[in-house]
């Protein structure tokens, strides 16, 4: 007689996401046992409290620390809902909401560098919680997460005939919170011009850059409408003031002015910085533009990524979130020594390391110090350099794309 199986036997147990879900619940504990603030998220909430009560947004200091409103209006639109619920309340569901954040970017990432398999995007996200950007983005109660799902989102989206109603949406929404993912829709312009100065179809870029310029201008008009004293005051004032975010020469800045003011021992770089930054935009765009016409949208998202990162006057640690899919496609693309070695430093929380704090001692740092300083910078820099060697070649005047 023949015997009959167990339905039970045949039962498969998922274990990447159980995998995930351990990972994730011993991180919480870490989290709560560290007694974190969630800062940013305190002054997120205090942000929308102002909208709300309609007092002067960027009069606002926050918390203890007295943190100033940094984005713009738009973002505080967005923050209107957060005094609605209690911190008790608040602080638990920012953070399981950062860390469902943080699988959808892993899948994004996968999908970027041409993993489609689902499972992986669990195997990743369970260690990946645990590097130091993502650990500081759920640690404050950032919203690097949010923005960078935006991003992939309209980056990796494959619609009909390359562009739908909702292409460049994503974009445009970011850069409308913060100016930095700006630097997308940009890429997206040049790459379009270049391509049709070459004499090759223009492809879907411009229309995506219309997209995103469209969704970026909608979103901040309807800011200016609902606060057009707030508007007036960021666009034409506080937008030019880097100083309101941070001090340039903090060690969690991992921005090219950061560097330059830890390495010059001074508060400002000034000029310096302002012509190292657009050097450094332009030959970062360009080897971004390169990689896309030559059918790699892999390399070009990452090389803006990080050139947005550099160029922005500041780029704390938790900015870096963008080493997810950086360590992912160094990984694939067969990097296999420069892939460890860029999880390493964004897992050695090394900036940390180094003086910093009160009495400013991130002025008077050498050596090994200085160095560890600047590791976040100096991975994208090497990055960059790398991406410049690692395109396949073309034939001169030729524009080759992905259908």
């Amino acid at each position: 007689m023949a015997k009959i199986a167990s339905p039970a036997a045949h039962r498969h147990v998922p274990v990447a996401p159980v995998v995930c879900l351990v990972s994730f619940t011993a991180f919480w504990a870490a989290q709560r046992a560290a007694h974190v603030s969630m800062i940013d998220l305190m002054v997120y909430r205090a942000e929308g409290a102002v909208v709300r009560a309609g007092g002067d947004l960027y009069a606002l200091r926050a918390t203890a620390a007295h943190l100033p409103t940094t984005y713009p209006p738009f973002a505080a639109l967005l923050f209107t809902p957060l005094p609605l619920l209690d911190l008790a309340l608040l602080r638990p569901l920012a953070t399981a909401g950062n860390l469902a954040l943080l699988v959808v970017f892993v899948r994004l990432s996968l999908r970027l560098v041409g993993h489609a398999r689902v499972e992986t995007a669990w195997w990743v996200s369970a260690p990946a919680v645990w590097c130091e950007p993502v650990w500081t983005t759920l640690r404050y109660g950032q919203i690097n997460l949010l923005l960078a799902v935006l991003v992939l989102w309209d980056l990796t989206r494959r619609p009909a005939g390359g562009c739908d109603r909702w292409t460049g949406v994503g974009l445009g929404l970011a850069a409308a919170v913060k100016l930095t993912p700006a630097l997308f829709p940009v890429f997206l312009l040049a790459t379009g011009l270049v391509a049709r100065l070459k004499g090759g179809r223009q492809g879907p870029w411009l229309r995506h850059a219309r997209g995103a310029a469209v969704a970026f201008a909608g979103a901040t008009l309807l800011a200016a409408a609902v606060l057009p004293y707030d508007s007036w005051r960021f666009w034409t004032d506080m937008v030019f003031r880097a100083g309101r975010a941070g001090q340039a020469q903090d060690t969690a800045n991992q921005a090219l002015r950061g560097a330059l003011a830890r390495f010059l021992h001074t508060p400002d770089p000034g000029a310096l910085w302002a012509v190292s930054a657009a050097v450094v935009a332009l030959l970062g765009l360009a080897v971004a533009v390169r990689a896309e016409l030559r059918g790699r949208r892999d390399w070009a998202v990452c090389t803006c990524a990080v050139t947005a990162l550099l160029v922005s006057p500041v780029s704390w640690t938790h900015h870096w979130v963008w080493c997810v899919p950086l360590v992912l496609l160094l990984w694939t693309r067969g990097h296999r020594a420069a892939a460890p070695g860029t999880l390493l430093v964004f897992c050695s929380y090394a900036p940390w390391w180094v003086p910093h704090g009160h009495g400013r001692p991130e002025l008077h740092l050498a050596g090994a110090e200085l160095t560890l300083s600047a590791l976040y910078g100096g991975a994208g820099a090497l990055f960059l350099a790398l991406a410049r060697t690692s395109l396949p070649p073309t034939a001169p005047g030729e524009v080759r794309v992905k259908p």
